[in-house]
């Protein structure tokens, strides 16, 4: 059992910034991949992106120039922080973890980017 506790969403202007975090905490397996999700009222679900427990990084080609994922493991927290913000990344915000086809979700937090 993995809980993910996720805070730092919030309304923004064009151009500013925010950084979301989410800590896991229960039963953590130290080979993880996390990740952080977005969707937009009326659209899919996408996959913004994610982080192993190497490190190794993915990003959605429409955020790659102005977020950056990472994590702290001794914390056991991933971070996303985002740059630039565009009204198009208006969205709920969710964070995902994955280890041993164990598979859990974050609350969810609100980005809200005004023009």
């Amino acid at each position: 059992q993995v809980q993910l506790v996720e805070s730092g969403g919030g309304l923004v202007q064009s151009g500013e910034s925010l950084r979301l975090s989410c800590a896991a905490s229960g039963s953590i397996f130290s080979n993880n991949v996390m990740a952080w999700y977005r969707q937009a009222p009326g659209k899919q679900r996408e996959l913004v992106a994610q982080i192993t427990s190497g490190s190794n990084t993915n990003y959605a080609d429409s955020v790659k120039s102005r977020f950056t994922i990472s994590r702290d493991n001794a914390k056991n927290t991933v971070y996303l922080q985002m740059n630039n913000l565009k009204p198009e990344d208006t969205a709920v915000y969710t964070c995902f973890y994955y280890a041993l086809d164990n598979h859990y979700w974050g609350q969810g937090t609100q980005v809200t980017v005004s023009s």
